[in-house]
């Protein structure tokens, strides 16, 4: 069976993804959103041609304050380690290092000696962007306080990997309840070029992975699988040895992930900020992102042994380090009046509740730490 929803837009992308169609038959959507984000020539993300994007803000983009804010949590999980002598702050996706240099810097300025014990892995695929950390963060890593790389460390003795909108540009399976069973999304071929094809699910992992969790969806109601995500998170944690996992992205707990208002799921196009669910459309050219699962990251992340430190809204979260440092980023005495309004609009905008401040959620997962109290997770 197919679902007709042809494609509007051909790009080179999508010229390879039609011939590989037609060869060798549908393939899983998480296949086809792989391609569009990491093929290695014309992906969304890994493409030498590296323009600025314009397609989504961040909390990166609101300014510095984001990743001080980050910095001094970062460093309060130091302090409640013992302050080791060596510290791996782990960022996985660290895109062009835009909030490894907003860590670090602040850290080698406002907190020098976890800046002595720090050693910063900026952790990102594209060599493109590596190549871009790599020049704008050449002081740290002639200093050995970072490196970059493709890939996680083998081991992490005691650290703190995290990310900010990482899982969220992770590969998706689309699954859809029919009566008391499930079936797949899947990128078939037809005459008008790429389409969707629903069909028997791609492998039994998808619905034990409702089966764990307790969901059973709704006749008709399609939802996101993000495999990837949860073997990564339980990678990760069996390398990390001693210390935390600190996950920023936007989603919600299963149970409200795959409640009734989201009957059509979470996956959206994103495409010069105009959201879509044309996910067909110029393969490459767009970004593809579904919400997190954050039960799942719990769960997986117990495989690896990580276990619940807390869970909030951004919102929350930043203004609880904020309140702890007696708003110290946002006034202070070296800052004219004019930083200080800046500042507190910045803040505004990564708090707002409409905004950023209850789109995205925190996980902190911790291993080997006895009783972490964190400032970000104290309630206000």
């Amino acid at each position: 069976m197919h679902m007709t929803r042809p494609v509007t837009g051909s790009t080179a992308l999508s010229a390879i993804l039609a011939d590989r169609v037609r060869q060798h038959g549908p393939i899983t959507f998480a296949a086809f959103m792989e391609s569009c984000l990491y093929h290695p020539e014309y992906g969304y993300y890994t493409r030498i041609e590296q323009r600025p994007r314009r397609d989504y803000f961040t909390s990166v983009d609101a300014g510095p304050l984001f990743g001080k804010l980050l910095a001094r949590q970062l460093h309060e999980m130091w302090t409640q380690l013992a302050e080791p002598r060596e510290f791996l702050l782990v960022e996985a996706g660290a895109g062009t290092g835009a909030l490894a240099s907003q860590i670090i810097n602040f850290l080698a300025i406002a907190f020098p000696n976890f800046y002595q014990a720090l050693r910063y892995y900026a952790v990102e695929r594209s060599s493109a962007r590596r190549a871009s950390i790599c020049a704008a963060l050449r002081p740290h890593i002639d200093a050995k306080h970072l490196a970059v790389s493709s890939e996680l460390p083998m081991g992490i003795p005691c650290g703190c990997i995290f990310s900010n909108e990482f899982f969220d540009a992770m590969p998706v399976h689309r699954v859809v309840g029919q009566g008391n069973e499930l079936r797949e999304l899947y990128v078939g071929y037809g005459p008008n070029g790429l389409r969707e094809e629903l069909g028997p699910l791609s492998s039994p992992a998808l619905s034990r992975y409702f089966n764990e969790q307790g969901i059973t969806l709704r006749d008709g109601q399609q939802a996101e699988v993000n495999s990837q995500a949860n073997d990564w998170i339980t990678e990760a944690a069996k390398r990390l040895q001693t210390g935390f996992a600190l996950t920023i992205d936007y989603g919600h707990e299963a149970s409200d992930l795959y409640d009734q208002r989201h009957m059509r799921g979470t996956l959206l196009a994103y495409r010069q900020h105009r959201a879509s669910e044309d996910f067909l459309q110029a393969p490459g050219k767009q970004d593809l992102t579904a919400h997190v699962n954050f039960t799942a990251l719990e769960t997986s992340g117990r495989r690896g042994g990580l276990e619940r430190t807390g869970f909030t809204s951004q919102s929350k979260f930043l203004m609880a380090i904020a309140r702890a440092s007696n708003f110290a980023d946002l006034q202070s005495e070296d800052m004219s009046e004019a930083a200080q309004a800046r500042a507190r609009l910045l803040f505004k905008t990564l708090i707002y509740p409409e905004g950023m401040g209850e789109t995205f959620q925190i996980l902190i997962q911790h291993k080997n730490a006895k009783s972490p109290n964190l400032s970000g997770l104290n309630p206000l």
